[in-house]
C-alpha cells in the first residue's frame, strides 16, 4: 500500500487554517458487480467548493441530528457495528446506526438514489428525510457494510471523521431526478471501473480507499475482513486496523 502522504497534492498539503475538531461523517460507496469489471459510483464536486473542489469523490457528509431519529429497516451486521464502536470516546450502537443512516441520506441528497425497501410501508420521517416518506422507502441498514475509516488531517478548511460504507447497486429501490447538476453539490456522477479511476482527478484519500476496496474484493469481500483506519499522528499518516 502506497504511503498516503506521498499522494497528497499541493493543495492537500496546506496547513494554514485554524485547527478544528473533526465532525462525525459518513460516505457511501455504491458498487455494481453485474459486468465483467466492478464499477463504483463517483460524483464530481462543484468547482466553487472551498473544500475539495472539482474532484471526484464518494457521496457523503456530516451526521445530522435527524439521522438518529430516522426509522430504519433492519440493523447493521455485527462486524460493522462492533468496529464502528472501536476507537471512539463514547461508543454506542446508536452512534453506529446514525452513521449508517447518514451515509444513505447523503447518497440521496447528492445523487437522488434511495437505498432501502418499499416492503415495510411508509416511514414517519424527520424533515431532512421527507422524500423517503413520500416515496414510501425505509432506509435499509442491512444493505451496508462498514469498510474504512479516515480522519481529515489537522489544519484543513474542514475536518471529518468519516466512516465509509459499501452497498450493492441492487439496494437502490427509488430515484429522484434533478439532484445532480450545475447548481448542486455534485455537478455530475459517473460509474467508473477501478482502471478508469486511475485517470480521474481524485483526492489522495480517495485513491487509497479505492486501493483498499479493490483488495477487499480480491479477498472475497467478506464482512469479516478487517477495516483499515487512517489518521495522522505527529505529522505522519498511520494505518491501523479495526478487527
Amino acid at each position: 500500500m502506497t504511503d498516503l502522504a506521498q499522494r497528497l497534492t499541493a493543495a492537500e498539503r496546506r496547513q494554514d487554517w485554524p485547527n478544528t475538531r473533526p465532525n462525525d461523517a459518513a460516505a457511501l460507496i455504491l458498487i455494481d458487480r453485474s459486468g465483467r469489471e466492478p464499477r463504483v459510483l463517483m460524483g464530481l464536486r462543484h468547482p466553487g467548493h472551498r473544500f475539495m473542489p472539482n474532484v471526484f469523490v464518494f457521496p457523503g457528509g456530516r451526521v445530522e441530528t435527524s439521522d438518529k431519529a430516522m426509522p430504519v429497516y433492519g440493523t447493521l451486521d455485527g462486524d460493522s457495528d462492533r468496529r464502528l464502536q472501536q476507537n471512539v470516546s463514547r461508543p454506542s450502537a446508536t452512534r453506529g446506526r446514525a452513521l449508517a443512516a447518514a451515509a444513505i441520506r447523503e447518497m440521496f441528497e447528492e445523487t437522488g438514489l434511495m437505498l432501502g425497501t418499499k416492503e415495510a410501508g411508509a416511514p414517519e420521517c424527520p424533515e431532512p428525510w421527507a422524500a423517503f416518506g413520500e416515496a414510501g422507502v425505509f432506509p435499509d441498514l442491512e444493505a451496508l457494510t462498514f469498510v474504512l475509516r479516515a480522519i481529515t488531517p489537522p489544519r484543513r478548511p474542514k475536518r471529518f471523521d468519516t466512516r465509509f460504507f459499501v452497498a450493492d447497486v441492487q439496494a437502490v429501490c427509488s430515484r429522484v431526478e434533478g439532484m445532480v447538476g450545475p447548481a448542486s453539490e455534485l455537478v455530475e456522477t459517473r460509474w467508473l471501473t477501478f482502471k478508469e479511476t486511475e485517470h480521474a482527478e481524485l483526492p489522495a484519500i480517495t485513491r487509497v480507499i479505492l486501493d483498499e476496496l479493490r483488495g477487499r474484493l480480491d479477498a472475497g469481500f467478506q464482512r469479516t475482513l478487517p477495516v483499515p483506519f487512517y489518521s495522522m499522528h505527529h505529522g505522519r499518516f498511520v494505518r491501523t486496523v479495526l478487527d
